[in-house]
């Protein structure tokens, strides 16, 4: 009698352990996923900062990035080089469009795009969520504060970039550290989240083109005067497709010094470089048919045979009838060396 009491007790004692486990045990896949898309429809918008490293290029590259999202479809996201805290760029969607906006530069692009539901975006919460969602073979695991996923990415102008890893907090599932990886799965960029605010309040023009220009437009570029213009150092890409250069090219403008760079080889590609000493008067966005692609030193815009960005006072253009997407945004990634290597 005893024998079966104590057998009776053992099955008990083993079914409410069983039962403990199964209430008081970590979520599934299928639970989180679910929770992040309930968090996402009940948002009204949230504002973000984070930091994003990037090691793309020849020295890693740090930004200073604040998030704006509105629902339902305005976004503005200002990325400022932490190097030195000053020059900024804005990718601003609103009513009239996408938008990537350079104030010291009073320069401005407007694009033909789907932005941001066309490709990856490792520091909108949307685009985690979705990247996700879409990825029937994403991995899952979680530790003691996060859960973790590991899903493929859609970057259109980027194949060397096909996996990233998200973490998000366990307590209020927002973002807290984004990592895309290599082929070989190394981190080349490094998003860390420092604040998650799903409860912002915003002004009626916050995501106008007008405003966020004038946040930080100036009369002069931030270096100026002859003695700058005369020293105007050129950079030189490190990835050249296997190209040479073959000509360099200087022309005074009204406005400043232009350098043109003619690379040679199985695929041509012209780089030009201009640096302004005064900054022009705003005038209409410059309309692309095209991507907003990221380049580590700045944000471009990728056409189909052409990139343009601004960095620290200059204006880039990279264009080539031969190179791909690809190839284009290899080397322009690459323009940072400032001698010829």
């Amino acid at each position: 009698m005893n024998k079966q009491v104590g057998i009776r007790s053992v099955i008990v004692l083993g079914f409410v352990l069983l039962l403990a486990a199964c209430g008081g045990g970590e979520k599934s896949q299928e639970d989180v996923v679910e929770e992040l898309e309930g968090k996402l429809d009940e948002m009204d918008g949230y504002k973000a900062q984070a930091e994003m490293t990037m090691n793309t290029g020849e020295e890693d590259q740090t930004y200073n990035i604040d998030i704006w999202y509105k629902k339902e479809d305005f976004y503005r996201v200002t990325l400022t080089n932490a190097a030195d805290d000053k020059e900024s760029q804005v990718i601003l969607k609103n009513e009239d469009g996408v938008f990537v906006l350079t104030p010291e530069l009073n320069k401005s692009f407007k694009f033909q795009t789907e932005w941001p539901e066309n490709s990856s975006q490792p520091y909108l919460y949307q685009s985690l969520v979705n990247d996700i969602v879409k990825d029937g073979e994403a991995a899952f695991n979680a530790d003691d504060t996060n859960y973790v996923f590991e899903t493929k990415t859609n970057y259109q102008s980027n194949n060397n970039l096909p996996y990233q890893e998200i973490r998000f907090n366990k307590d209020d599932y927002t973002p807290v550290l984004v990592k895309v990886l290599d082929k070989d799965k190394e981190a080349l960029v490094e998003v860390s989240f420092s604040n998650f605010d799903t409860n912002p309040s915003f002004e009626e023009d916050d995501f106008s083109m007008e405003k966020n220009m004038q946040t930080s437009a100036t009369e002069d570029l931030p270096v100026s005067g002859e003695e700058e213009s005369e020293n105007f150092t050129p950079l030189f890409p490190l990835e050249t497709a296997e190209a040479e250069l073959t000509e360099t090219k200087e022309v005074t403008t009204n406005n400043g010094e232009r350098i043109i760079m003619t690379y040679t080889g199985e695929k041509n590609f012209t780089l030009v470089q201009e640096k302004l000493d005064v900054v022009p008067t705003l005038s209409s966005p410059k309309e692309v048919e095209g991507e907003i692609v990221n380049l580590g030193h700045a944000i471009g815009a990728l056409s189909d045979n052409s990139i343009e960005w601004s960095k620290e006072g200059v204006n880039f253009y990279l264009a080539s009838e031969e190179l791909t997407k690809d190839e284009l945004v290899n080397v322009a990634q690459s323009v940072q060396a400032k001698a010829v290597k």
